[in-house]
């Protein structure tokens, strides 16, 4: 190409148009590197008669997927009211359940993939749990130890610290060494299984969360989800149990 030829009125609009072309798809390419992620479910149960009372569960899941960064943030409740009656034969609701959990994760992304440093923060709220407080933060490496066309498996270690609330009113906090790890199945183009286990053990007691999940699409932005989820700590105080169970159905937006 002669130096007349690119100095044409029709060669500079190509050169232009191609121009454009090329910073549109990398502008779209930036986009997407640059997402958020963005569910929330919701599930309620309310029952009347004989045994009247009110249970509802939600979830707000929020992952932003940056070029070096990849973060996510949980907000979680659970509350339940059983209607009684008192000896003056007055009904009245009592609050048998109450739980919000909040968790903060950022995690660098290492030049191998699905190898990640992360530091996690979460504090929990439970009015009638073991611990009715419970406050941690740990550092560590994630790594994806396992990936086919349908599975995903990551797991994540390293050391941290916690301080929580006894439900008899004693305080304590330490050192910890969390170890947690994610199975994610496609079952399906509607469907997917995920298994969810963290482990954060203590001097004093070990703290476990676990979850298994089953979603369905409903269409391209609603999920309906069933779930079972389980808490447990090693040592409680003698009048709570051990392991708090939830069982759960509940209706997914993503946006």
């Amino acid at each position: 190409m002669t130096a007349s030829t690119l100095a044409s009125p029709r060669s500079a609009t190509l050169l232009l148009a191609l121009a454009v072309a090329h910073g549109a798809a990398f502008a779209a390419d930036n986009i997407d590197e640059r997402t958020w992620k963005t569910s929330a479910e919701l599930g309620a149960i309310s029952t009347s008669g004989n045994t009247t009372g009110t249970s509802i569960t939600g979830k707000i899941d929020a992952r932003q997927e940056l070029e070096d960064w990849s973060n996510e943030y949980i907000l979680a409740g659970f509350f339940k009211e059983d209607q009684t009656v008192s000896d003056e034969g007055d009904k009245e609701y009592v609050r048998s359940a109450e739980r919000y959990a909040l968790s903060a994760k950022a995690a660098y992304k290492l030049m191998q993939e699905g190898e990640r440093l992360f530091v996690l923060g979460s504090h929990v709220n439970d009015r009638f749990g073991a611990y009715t407080r419970y406050s941690s933060l740990s550092v560590g490496r994630g790594s994806r130890v396992y990936r086919s066309e349908d599975k995903v498996v990551d797991v994540e270690l390293g050391p941290g610290y916690f301080t929580g609330v006894r439900a008899t009113g004693e305080s304590e906090n330490g050192m910890t060494i969390r170890g947690a790890a994610n199975v994610r199945w496609q079952i399906s183009p509607s469907a997917e299984f995920t298994q969810t286990v963290s482990v954060e053990k203590g001097t004093s007691n070990t703290h476990s969360i676990a979850e298994t999940a089953l979603s369905a699409k409903i269409n391209g932005t609603m999920q309906m989800k069933a779930a079972f989820s389980a808490r447990n700590d090693s040592n409680v105080p003698d009048d709570k149990k051990n392991t708090d169970t939830q069982t759960s159905l509940t209706l997914v937006y993503s946006f």
